[in-house]
């Protein structure tokens, strides 16, 4: 049976979010509106989380303590996520076996594969359908291989808080289970979560993954421009991007702020547009209808109509939380807006519920 409740543990860059969710007994599937049981979010110190890896894991796992203890989770098992740089997500077909076998079998089949030998890295595979051809029954699916200190950095900063991980996913599959609902998971989508310094993009074809990238820029790579431009801290780097936005006009004093918002973002919208563009060229017909954004960075005023323009689709604000009831210790009204910063943790939790 299903796990009924679970939690989602997002390890950021500049945060550490939490979201754990009651699903019925039949598991996501039957659930047609789980309940937000729980969230929330501590902020960490610079430094503490380069890249999706925690490299001071005792900050990292004093945040977390300071999350479990102001939250309240119920319980200490929590699913926690993997995506950047040092995470190889591709397209793969083999030959068909239950799916035990065949995830048993892949450092085997995968090792011409990888960037390192298959006994250092962790190996995990998503199916996406089936056919029968000359050369019999195939699976067809996604590879994913993290290397294995990738994972182990956060797993021991998650174990020093005192927590059990039981479960690592990848955070673009988590991310589509959070969104590729209703009419989104019957169209072609791209689903871009904006981290501090981790973009991940999933495009999927009526809800299935098609094409995962984990671009190395986020929104800090926006402040990083700004603090640099105006020679100013961090914190306020980051006040005056989010006042500025992405195309309006500045105040008199604060154009070279402006435009080191404008350079930055262009670069990171630039690379997803390159994403998308490989995407086309490797599926024609199935061209991408819409683009779903979520994250910290996704709230910079003006990055959608931007977005809009660079890649001339329609692009909308993620709303993980749409079709979700709402626990006793969750204030919904403290959640307005903030809905896409929870996208992940709450699509880590229907992976493990799945």
């Amino acid at each position: 049976m299903a796990s009924t409740r679970v939690i989602g543990l997002d390890i950021g860059t500049t945060a550490v979010r939490a979201a754990e969710v009651e699903f019925g007994s039949g598991g996501p599937a039957a659930t047609p509106s789980p309940t937000l049981l729980r969230a929330g979010t501590v902020p960490l110190p610079p430094g503490a989380v380069r890249d999706g890896e925690a490299v001071d894991p005792g900050v990292v796992s004093h945040a977390l303590k300071q999350l479990w203890s102001t939250a309240g989770f119920s319980s200490k098992d929590v699913v926690i996520g993997v995506g950047n740089q040092r995470v190889v997500v591709r397209e793969l077909d083999l030959p068909w076996m239950p799916l035990s076998q065949l995830k048993a079998s892949l450092p085997f089949q995968v090792q011409e594969l990888l960037p390192v030998a298959s006994s250092d890295a962790l190996l995990d595979y998503y199916p996406t359908g089936e056919s029968a051809g000359p050369e019999g029954r195939q699976v067809h699916g996604m590879l994913v291989a993290a290397q294995r200190d990738t994972v182990a950095a956060n797993v021991l900063a998650v174990e020093g808080a005192g927590l059990r991980p039981v479960m690592v996913d990848l955070n673009a599959f988590a991310l589509l289970r959070a969104l590729a609902r209703g009419d989104l998971a019957q169209r072609v989508v791209a689903f871009v979560d904006i981290g501090a310094r981790v973009t991940n993009v999933v495009i999927a074809d009526s809800g299935s993954p098609r094409l995962v990238r984990m671009l190395p820029s986020g929104g800090q790579n926006a402040t990083d421009a700004v603090a640099s431009a105006m020679s100013m801290a961090q914190p306020e780097a980051d006040a005056l991007k989010r006042e500025i936005g992405l195309g309006f006009a500045p105040q008199a004093g604060y154009e070279a702020a402006a435009e080191a918002v404008m350079n930055a973002t262009r670069i990171l919208t630039e690379s997803v547009r390159n994403t998308f563009v490989y995407y086309a060229s490797n599926n024609p017909g199935r061209g991408i209808e819409a683009v779903v954004l979520t994250g910290g960075g996704a709230h910079l005023a003006g990055l959608g109509q931007f977005m809009s323009s660079s890649t001339r689709l329609p692009v909308l604000l993620g709303d993980p939380l749409s079709n979700f009831r709402f626990g006793k210790h969750v204030d919904r009204a403290a959640l307005a807006g903030a809905e896409p910063l929870v996208a992940l943790p709450v699509g880590l939790a229907y992976g493990v519920a799945a």
